[in-house]
Formats: C-alpha cells, sequence, structure tokens
C-alpha cells in the first residue's frame, strides 16, 4: 500500500471508530429502535472512518492490522477486511482471509459485511476468484458479495446448492430465495430436510419466497420447538405465511407452551391486531415477559416509542425484579397512553429498521415474481442532522 503522510494517533482512531459504529449497526440493523435516517447517520460516520484509513495508506493498514492483533473481536475484524479489500491488494486480503479462519465462530459474517461495505468494482476480480475455487470460507463470501450486491449468478446457484460445505448450501440457498428462483425448486426442497437447524431454516425461508410454504411449515414447527437460538425467526416466518385465524391460533398454542411463551408474546405484534392491548399490557407487569412484550408493542404502532415516556431502565420505575439490557415498557404508562385514545394517533410516522425488513419480506411473499427487496441498503443521511 502507498506511504502517505498521517498522524497515527489520528489514524488508530478511525480504526477504533469504524468498529464501534460498524458493531453498533450490526445490532440496530434488524431491530425497532432505529429508523432508516438513523441507520443513514451512522452510516455516514462510519464511511467517514473508513476513507480516513483509506486516505492513510500504508498507516491505515497497520492500524487495522495492530487494532485487531490487540482486539480479535468482530469489529476489529470487519475493519481489517474493510480495509484490506478496498485496497486491492490481494497480500492484504490473504492476510484478512487468514485472520477470519483463525477466529472461526461468527467471524465469517464479519467478513462479510466487510464485503457489503466495499463497493463492486473492487470487488469484481475477488468474487470470480472465489466462487469457482474449491475452499468453502471463499465460496461464502463470494455468495454474500453476490447476495449485498443483488447479483443473480444464474446456473452457478445450483451447483452451489450442491455444494459439499454447508455454509455454502445455506447462502445459495438464500440467493434461490431472494431472486424466486423456481428453476432451483427441487434442491431448495430437499434442504429442508438438511442436518443442521440453520440450512433448514434457510431452505424453509426461500421455499416460502418461492410459494410453497405448505412444505416449509412442518420444518418451520421443528425449529421453533428444539431450536431455541432460532425459534424467533422460525416463528416469525410462520406467521408471516399463516394469515388470519389459522396464525393465531397456531400462536395461542405457542403462548401455552412456557418453554416458547417469551418469544410467542414477542410474535404477537406480527398480526397488528391492536385488541390485544390490554392482554399485552398485562404481560408488561411480568418481568419475564415484559421485554418481549414491549417488542409486540413496538409491532404493532408506527410511532418512535424513543420519543415517549413509556420505555425506561430505572429500576424505581419498573420494579426490582425487573432487569433488561434494552429500556422496558411501564406498563402502568403504556395502559394510560393507550386509554386516552392516542393509539398512535398525533404522532408522526416512525417505520424502524425491523418494519422496513418485515414489509419486505410480506411484499415478496405476496408478488410471485417481486424479488426480496433491499431493505439494509445503505441509506445516506447527514451525520450532524
Amino acid at each position: 500500500m502507498q506511504r502517505v503522510a498521517s498522524i497515527a494517533p489520528l489514524v488508530a482512531q478511525h480504526a477504533g471508530d469504524a468498529a464501534f459504529l460498524w458493531l453498533r449497526r450490526r445490532h440496530e440493523i434488524d431491530m425497532p429502535f432505529l429508523d432508516e435516517t438513523d441507520i443513514g447517520r451512522i452510516d455516514q460516520r462510519l464511511e467517514a472512518n473508513i476513507e480516513g484509513l483509506m486516505a492513510a495508506g500504508e498507516s491505515g493498514w497497520q492500524a487495522a492490522r495492530a487494532q485487531f492483533a490487540d482486539f480479535a473481536e468482530p469489529g476489529e475484524i470487519f475493519v481489517l477486511g474493510v480495509v484490506a479489500l478496498r485496497s486491492g491488494e490481494r497480500e492484504a486480503v490473504e492476510i484478512a482471509l487468514a485472520a477470519v479462519e483463525e477466529a472461526g465462530g461468527s467471524a465469517l459474517a464479519c467478513l462479510s459485511g466487510s464485503v457489503a461495505r466495499t463497493p463492486r468494482d473492487q470487488l469484481k476480480p475477488f468474487v470470480a476468484e472465489w466462487l469457482v475455487g474449491r475452499d468453502p470460507l471463499r465460496r461464502s463470501l463470494g455468495l454474500a458479495a453476490l447476495q449485498h450486491h443483488r447479483i443473480d449468478p444464474g446456473a452457478r446457484v445450483a451447483e452451489l446448492l450442491a455444494n459439499a460445505d454447508p455454509e455454502v448450501r445455506r447462502r445459495a440457498l438464500r440467493l434461490a430465495g431472494t431472486f424466486k428462483r423456481r428453476d432451483l425448486l427441487a434442491p431448495v426442497i430437499a434442504a429442508l430436510d438438511a442436518d443442521l437447524a440453520r440450512e433448514r431454516l434457510a431452505a424453509a425461508l426461500a421455499a416460502c419466497l418461492l410459494g410453497e410454504a405448505r412444505l416449509a411449515h412442518p420444518v418451520l414447527d421443528r425449529i421453533t420447538l428444539t431450536q431455541k437460538d432460532l425459534a424467533a425467526p422460525a416463528m416469525e416466518l410462520r406467521l408471516l405465511t399463516t394469515p388470519g385465524k389459522a396464525g393465531k391460533e397456531w400462536l395461542q398454542s405457542r403462548l401455552d407452551q412456557p418453554a416458547l411463551s417469551i418469544t410467542a408474546t414477542a410474535a404477537v405484534g406480527l398480526f397488528g391486531d391492536r385488541a390485544v392491548m390490554p392482554w399485552l399490557i398485562e404481560r408488561m407487569r411480568e418481568p419475564d415477559l415484559a421485554e418481549a412484550a414491549g417488542l409486540a408493542l413496538r409491532d404493532l404502532f408506527e410511532v418512535d416509542f424513543n420519543d415517549l415516556a413509556l420505555f425506561t431502565s430505572d429500576p424505581a420505575l419498573l420494579g426490582p425484579d425487573f432487569t433488561a439490557d434494552e429500556p422496558l415498557p411501564i406498563a402502568d404508562k403504556v395502559a394510560a397512553w393507550w386509554d386516552e385514545g392516542h393509539g398512535g394517533r398525533g404522532h408522526g410516522t416512525f417505520r424502524s429498521m425491523r418494519r422496513l425488513r418485515l414489509d419486505a419480506l410480506r411484499a415478496a411473499l405476496a408478488e410471485p415474481d417481486a424479488t426480496l427487496a433491499d431493505w439494509r441498503r445503505t441509506r445516506r443521511y447527514p451525520a450532524w442532522m
């Protein structure tokens, strides 16, 4: 990389800030707390720090490597990967790939984030090689690039659906569903019987997008019951593809199961039926269900609850038995807000990132020929506004 005069502490700060901002974006991108404007502000700040690292040349690359050496955490992996990919230097990219192989676990998802933040033209030479190679990590990254940058690779997806590596197959299933590849329906249905639950869930989503929800439902039911870490997305997809009375009856049976009551309570808002509010307010009084009830409340109303005084982390307002990482609803205040007839009226429309994702999924499920919209795309808003 080119050597450029730079101030070492400032370059190091760019690396640290980029790692922090990407982690925050990653946490918030599918949550109900921020909307596209909020994410856009994070994106602007993140991009400014990445550009600062790139402008520093060799010093920016060394700062990314030093930060990773000190803290081999997700944010640091992302920074190492995005600087390497944007540099276009093969040696740097190989160093980033080696770091992911060494870190293992969820490190691939972090480098996938680096791919998402790298312009398509800079990825082309790498992705073409990754997809035809035999290495599962590189093939998975190649598929991640196609997914992030919305490129249908044509006939190659069929080959990748038959790959020996489950992560490659899972990412190929995502592409098949995103682009409504009905020519791949047979391998998608076959993948519903895959050994790993994550692959079965990806196959179920693809099957639903391809109009075969009835085949996916038994798989989603099993995942909901047996895979705690995947229960929420499986239940969400089951409810989005089970409308009306049948969906409510299915959810009620899960509410009655102690092991699923929290996940099911959080999903109540997916139906958009505000008649559930009195019941939901009572769940807010239960320490184990309060957070889930708050998430359901956010699904019911396109209201920015950040601007209202209905949520808090203060134990004095919640009670000694309430603890959570996110603010919890104050049941009495929510009840007063609801009883006064507000119900979202008199407030500006707020569509959270979660709402955007759900709307994109609903639209793709409803229209046979509509591809899944890129609801995660970068939205540029000045950070100072």
